[in-house]
């Protein structure tokens, strides 16, 4: 790869994608732009910039952007339509941001004339095949810089020394070893890494971060209700709000109740095994209320083939395919099924758990004459059973007594 001209980096403002900045200017003499998103991880962004400014970023090239509406709209809110789990458990959060970064990247290294992007993701994680896949996705002629996969700065001393080298600050807790590494956005927090490395070990509590214990939580529970349009939540308590004010509140809810803790060892795409401790507050409620208006509203067919492909598709966006033609076909047929998936989904929130109590939709296929114990007005004749169970049994029948008959 020849050297590239114009970088544009995903920049976070820490010491890393610092160090990467100064990196990318020293060992290629390139110019660098930098990309700092919020996407609602709770941390404050101008310093970013400033920390930009410092390393010698003109103020044109650091581009610092509020995506928190279009990354709830446009990526969690598909995805949370699928009721996406991977491995029956992770909700994603991190996988999820990912696309979103990239897109920005590339379409920022368009409108600078830059021919490269560059991310601080490890050759040993998710995160770079994400980065990139979608990087190449959308671009096929871009540059990707990885540096993590490129330097010699290969241990922490190496990077406290490139930095004191280069004038880059260094926050005094930076000079120990952290206990752990954190990636925050607004779907979730994933910490890994560290006091977290052996999975037969309980998780400190200081992890966590968005979620009180569970045991801590309010003694009494509380009943929230939240409205659903064609299978995206449009308001809380009948109050209408924004996806990123949606998503927010039910952080704010969800944590305050201690839901939605997962410890979990998961299979990363580059093949070995990672323990992670994550926290989705918010999403937790939300796939707890979607399914209790799919309940209602999602015919028995449609609902159990959406089930049978949400592995793959969570599958996919773990893996970093958000931008593939079969991601996009199976986001269509999902769509497609959400169509009536309007309502209103009652749920009770107490000491770490999120269940529906009451459910209810003008789009409901639910009929209480047709289930009734009572008298259904001739709503459903029961004789009509005993034919349905001889045609059904009819190969079990004859399964049974060919095997009767081989003895």
């Amino acid at each position: 790869m020849s050297a590239p001209k114009k970088v544009v980096l995903a920049y976070s403002g820490g010491l890393d994608t610092s160090i990467i900045l100064k990196w990318l200017q020293t060992e290629y003499g390139c110019e660098v732009v930098t990309f700092t998103a919020d996407l609602g991880q709770g941390e404050e962004l101008e310093p970013a910039r400033k920390k930009a400014e410092m390393l010698g970023i003109a103020p044109e090239n650091i581009f610092i952007e509020d995506l928190r509406e279009e990354f709830v709209r446009d990526f969690v809110f598909p995805m949370f339509r699928a009721n996406a789990l991977y491995e029956g458990l992770y909700l994603l959060g991190t996988s999820i941001a990912r696309p979103l970064i990239s897109q920005r990247l590339v379409q920022i290294a368009a409108e600078t004339g830059a021919d490269a992007v560059s991310h601080g993701a490890t050759g040993k994680g998710n995160d770079q095949v994400r980065f990139e896949l979608s990087a190449y996705a959308l671009n096929p002629d871009i540059k990707v810089i990885a540096p993590w996969r490129e330097w010699d700065l290969t241990s922490r001393t190496k990077l406290l020394d490139f930095a004191e080298q280069n004038q880059i600050p260094i926050a005094k807790d930076k000079r120990g070893e952290a206990p752990f590494s954190v990636d925050a956005n607004l779907l979730h927090t994933s910490s890994e890494g560290k006091v977290l490395e052996d999975p037969a070990e309980q998780a400190p509590d200081y992890v966590y971060q968005r979620t009180v214990n569970p045991e801590d939580a309010p003694d009494t529970p509380e009943f929230i209700e939240i409205g659903f349009e064609k299978g995206d939540a449009v308001s809380i308590n009948g109050q209408a709000m924004s996806p990123a004010t949606i998503l927010t509140k039910l952080n704010e809810l969800g944590g305050k109740h201690g839901i939605g803790r997962l410890d979990f060892v998961e299979n990363r795409f580059v093949g070995m095994k990672s323990r992670g401790i994550y926290e989705t507050p918010g999403g937790t409620v939300l796939l707890e209320a979607h399914r209790g208006i799919e309940q209602i509203t999602l015919d028995s067919g449609a609902g159990h083939l959406k089930d049978s492909i949400m592995p793959r598709y969570a599958e996919l966006i773990y893996n970093g395919f958000w931008f593939s033609p079969e991601r996009e076909m199976l986001q269509a047929l999902i769509d497609k099924s959400q169509e009536h998936v309007t309502g209103t989904v009652r749920l009770k929130l107490y000491k770490g758990s999120a269940t529906t109590v009451g459910r209810w939709s003008d789009h409901s296929l639910y009929s209480e004459a047709h289930v009734t114990f009572e008298d259904d007005a001739g709503a459903y004749d029961q004789k009509d059973a005993a034919g349905f169970i001889q045609l059904n049994a009819l190969r079990l029948k004859l399964l049974a007594a060919r095997n009767r008959r081989l003895g």
